[in-house]
């Protein structure tokens, strides 16, 4: 599988902007524009490992463009609404007539921009898909237990736990994907970037510390491994 390249350090408290586009250079020159203001971006280069990387529900936003080998943004756009990720969609084409507009609207997507674009409008229309999403969430919540992002606690009604940075940013991704399978090469990549020596071992290691910790606190989530696909979230029983 061709991992999504992405440059510069993560932030954890970022949005997170998914680029779908097969047009390399146009695909790099938007995640260097966007991660200079502020976001944090990822590259994939064709429709099918789009919808795949949208489905975890990691991203606060879509972009994709229409014309793309394997499936192109329209497919990428029905297939993700057709799983119910509610994720803006912006879609970005050359194709300007008014019914390739309509296509685009009616396959999911939030906004329709037509290249060659100006920055500015581009950055608007993000600014305006975001500010639909509201408020900043303070906290992720599956089964019994929260994740308090602030202080970076697992929380199991009175029973709270404190987590290392690695452990926070393994246990997020895990509950942003929720029932979704969570490839350990994403967490990797996520996690300890994708310039890192770090190997899926390490990813193994902190999942493991992440069970003690929840059992610890009598959540009823379990990490479940899925062979040769990675991890996913389960609600077990009730603390």
């Amino acid at each position: 599988m061709e991992t999504a390249r992405r440059a510069g350090t993560h932030k954890e408290d970022a949005m997170k902007i998914l680029v779908v586009e097969d047009e390399r250079l146009l695909a790099d020159s938007l995640r260097l524009l966007l991660e200079k203001k502020g976001f944090d971006v990822e590259c994939v280069y064709d429709g099918e490992m789009g919808a795949e990387y949208a489905l975890l529900g990691v991203y606060d936003l879509l972009i994709l463009d229409v014309m793309m080998p394997k499936l192109d943004g329209c497919q990428v756009a029905r297939s993700v609404r057709a799983k119910r990720c509610g994720t803006p969609i912006l879609m970005l084409t050359a194709r300007s007539g008014l019914e390739d507009r309509i296509e685009g609207l009616n396959a999911g997507a939030d906004y329709y921009l037509t290249k060659p674009f100006d920055t500015r409008e581009l950055l608007a229309c993000i600014n305006a898909l975001l500010r639909r999403q509201g408020a900043q969430v303070d906290e992720l919540t599956m089964g019994n237990t929260a994740l308090e992002l602030g202080s970076c606690m697992l929380v199991c009604g009175e029973r709270r736990i404190r987590l290392s940075a690695k452990e926070f940013d393994v246990m997020r991704l895990l509950m942003q994907s929720r029932e979704n399978v969570l490839p350990k090469e994403l967490i990797l990549a996520r996690v300890w970037g994708y310039d890192s020596d770090a190997v899926e071992n390490h990813v193994e290691v902190y999942v493991g510390f992440l069970r003690k910790k929840l059992r610890r606190i009598e959540s009823n989530l379990r990490i479940a491994a899925r062979r040769r696909l990675g991890y996913q979230l389960e609600v077990d029983g009730t603390c």
